[in-house]
């Protein structure tokens, strides 16, 4: 039987508000230089990269991750095939090279994904010639809210407050100022001309938070925007943001003889429920890959859940049962953004950074709700 795969080398871009620091940079401009820094740790194996696996949501499509396969001097010869499962891309291109892997299809995998919100092209519907916002998630018939109403919905079903939600959001910001002032982001940072650092964290009060209106309207009434008693604000919400993460994704072998620091991959899983209820998703797919590791909730050390919107992480948690001190201890997608197809590698890329400097041999989980109901998760321990 082939061994567990393993990820080394994670590393991402800092993560810009969309229309800020890479407002001018597309989406393969972003991923090319992470794949060029992952590719450089694992160079010295002199092992062929068998593939590059990339997410994407938004991009300009002509498979990004061969494009920034190129643009990273990986050579010709060098595949790449670009995931789209919204904003679990970048954890099901992970999820797919180490699949690969272990079936003993690949050796060496760069994984991991990319999104540009500022340079994501604009698109019409050729029937009215309206603008296309977004793909839809379901079919006619099936709910298919947008994510704002849809946590909003969430927040009123189960029972979450604007307090609550607020607090959350306080956490994270302050949790991310606090790493990036102690240098905890520096080591897993790709610098991309002159960006090196996160530009969203700011010190954010729960005075500061309280001002913030209701900021989404939904089929179910639970507010109007700017205005009502809805309890989901741009304050306890994550941004639009452009950014890129990688990895390499390999055989436990090859991270031993270049000496680098490893995590197994022990379980993955995908799960689908209520598109009417998408912030959910994490839930039955974290509590598969929970069973399918033999773990419960209360074994992991380490969470990192897509903040998209306070409300969705605190009823992921909720639904789990976690332990919400080992959850984005760093901060999160409110304080740092959420680059759609790359949300989910960043969560990979996260825990590596907290895994691999902790005395603490617990396993970690990554997380990620989708739009349309999905749910997808990854179960990883530090390789011996």
């Amino acid at each position: 039987m082939t061994a567990a795969p393993v990820i080394v080398a994670a590393r991402r871009t800092p993560i810009g508000t969309a229309g800020r620091g890479f407002a001018a940079h597309p989406v393969d401009a972003l991923a090319a230089p992470v794949l060029a820094e992952v590719a450089a740790h694992v160079a010295p194996a002199g092992l062929e990269i068998d593939d590059v696996v990339l997410g994407n949501c938004m991009g300009p499509g002509g498979d990004l991750a061969r494009v920034a396969a190129l643009g990273a001097g990986l050579g010709t010869s060098v595949p790449g095939v670009t995931v789209d499962r919204q904003c679990g891309s970048g954890l099901d291109a992970v999820m797919q090279a180490a699949s690969r892997v272990r079936a003993g299809d690949a050796r060496l995998v760069l994984a991991g994904g990319a999104e540009s919100a500022s340079t994501a092209p604009h698109r019409l519907w050729p029937e009215t010639g309206e603008r296309y916002t977004r793909a839809p998630f379901t079919p006619t018939g099936f709910a298919d809210p947008d994510m704002g109403p849809a946590a909003e919905h969430l927040a009123a079903v189960r029972g979450i407050t604007r307090d609550r939600q607020d607090a959350w959001a306080e956490r994270s910001h302050r949790l991310a100022l606090d790493a990036q002032q102690a240098g905890r982001f520096d080591d897993e940072l790709v610098a991309v001309d002159g960006v090196a650092r996160d530009d969203r964290p700011r010190a954010m009060t729960a005075a500061l938070l309280g001002r913030f209106a209701p900021a989404f309207a939904t089929e179910h009434g639970e507010s109007a925007a700017g205005g009502g008693t809805g309890t989901v604000t741009a304050g306890n919400s994550c941004g639009f943001s452009d950014g890129a993460a990688a990895m390499a994704v390999t055989l436990p072998e090859l991270a031993r003889e270049l000496g680098l620091p490893a995590l197994r991959v022990r379980a993955a899983a995908v799960a689908a429920g209520d598109p009417a209820l998408p912030g959910l998703g994490a839930a039955p797919a974290a509590a598969a890959a929970l069973d399918r590791a033999g773990l419960t909730a209360r074994d992991l050390g380490f969470v990192e859940i897509t903040e998209a919107f306070a409300a969705q992480v605190l009823a992921v948690s909720d639904a789990l049962g976690l332990d919400e001190a080992v959850v984005n201890t760093d901060g999160g997608a409110i304080a740092l953004g959420h680059p759609w197809g790359a949300s989910g590698a960043v969560l990979v890329v996260r825990l590596a950074a907290r895994m691999l400097d902790a005395d603490d041999d617990r396993p970690g989980l990554a997380a990620c709700s989708i739009g349309g109901g999905q749910g997808i998760a990854m179960i990883v321990e530090r390789a011996a």
